[in-house]
């Protein structure tokens, strides 16, 4: 609402202040038009296609359902198993994907580490190989039988080694260490977050005796709450909207098992391979709606565990 509000009171300036704010907004008017064009456009006309029953594979009159899109998604096994595999995945991958970049700059921030721009470099060189590259790599490293993975750990003494991406116990470990291979970017926000605490606050620590782990709870981490959120707000938007790395090792096909048959590439294949347009359409407004949910819950319990320096609670 201050957005917009804001952006109604530059009709009340007068003088030089409303021609600059106009200048802006000139200046921005591109992006509001590509916004309109390329996002809510087709927001509303997905949403209208969803009491619709436009179905490419079947010649029917176009028609309004109503809810009868949305009451499909209740009965359909599919979609409710792709609604699981992506919640399996979310947690284990989450806790995961916000420590361990965490971790990592801790150590980076180290003044003790020698050599670390080297060091910074090497962990966010993988970020900028591009992604699908980097899933074919990943594949062939994982693969049972001849996979350099299996090989090591056979010549270590494993005798059963794991079958990670065919094995639907191991798919899930397996395709978080293959998202862990590009975590630079993570890793820089976090040491980027790390250096903006005030050193004082760890002299005074140091000075009441507190250890390591006193330290981390009581400091490092509520410092660190603001990037905390950050990034748990980015992956848990990223994890409902995990895509191309499934498509890319598996063709779409959900193998082993149906277990990489995430929501997101069952949307994919209810549009583009069944071209069932409104029941494609339904889908997306519902993992809209979940994305949605998860984001303000968030954002409501922020106030609880998210501490600014400088803010009084």
């Amino acid at each position: 609402m201050n957005s917009f509000t804001e952006l109604f009171s530059i009709f009340r300036l007068r003088g030089n202040a409303r021609r600059e704010a106009l200048t802006g907004l000139a200046f921005i008017s591109i992006w509001i038009v590509g916004f309109v064009i390329f996002t809510v456009t087709p927001m509303i006309a997905t949403l209208g296609f969803s009491f619709s029953n436009i179905n490419l594979a079947q010649e029917q009159p176009l028609k309004f359902v109503g809810l009868q899109n949305y009451q499909a998604m209740v009965s359909d096994s599919q979609l409710q198993n792709a609604l699981g595999v992506t919640l399996k995945y979310a947690l284990l991958a989450l806790p995961i994907g916000l420590a361990l970049p965490l971790g990592v700059a801790m150590l980076l921030n180290n003044k003790y580490l020698r050599a670390k721009g080297f060091f910074r470099v090497m962990f966010y060189m993988p970020y900028v190989i591009p992604f699908v590259a980097g899933i074919f790599a990943w594949g062939s490293l994982l693969n049972p039988e001849q996979g350099w993975i299996n090989q090591g750990l056979e010549a270590l003494g494993v005798q059963n080694p794991p079958g990670w991406l065919n094995d639907p116990t191991w798919v899930y470990p397996s395709l978080v260490i293959l998202g862990l291979w590009g975590i630079g970017s993570a890793v820089i926000i976090n040491l980027a977050g790390l250096q903006g605490i005030p050193t004082e606050l760890y002299d005074a620590a140091k000075v009441d005796g507190a250890g390591w782990w006193a330290t981390l709870w009581n400091v490092t981490l509520p410092m660190m709450s603001p990037v905390i959120f950050y990034s748990l707000v980015l992956g848990i938007v990223g994890v409902f909207q995990y895509f191309l790395v499934p498509l890319v090792l598996t063709q779409g096909t959900g193998r082993p098992g149906g277990a990489t048959m995430f929501f997101n590439l069952y949307l994919y294949k209810t549009f583009f391979t069944f071209q069932n347009m409104s029941y494609g359409a339904a889908q997306a407004w519902v993992l809209f709606l979940v994305i949605l949910a998860f984001t303000v819950f968030l954002f409501w319990s922020s106030k609880y565990w998210v501490h600014y320096a400088g803010e009084n609670r």
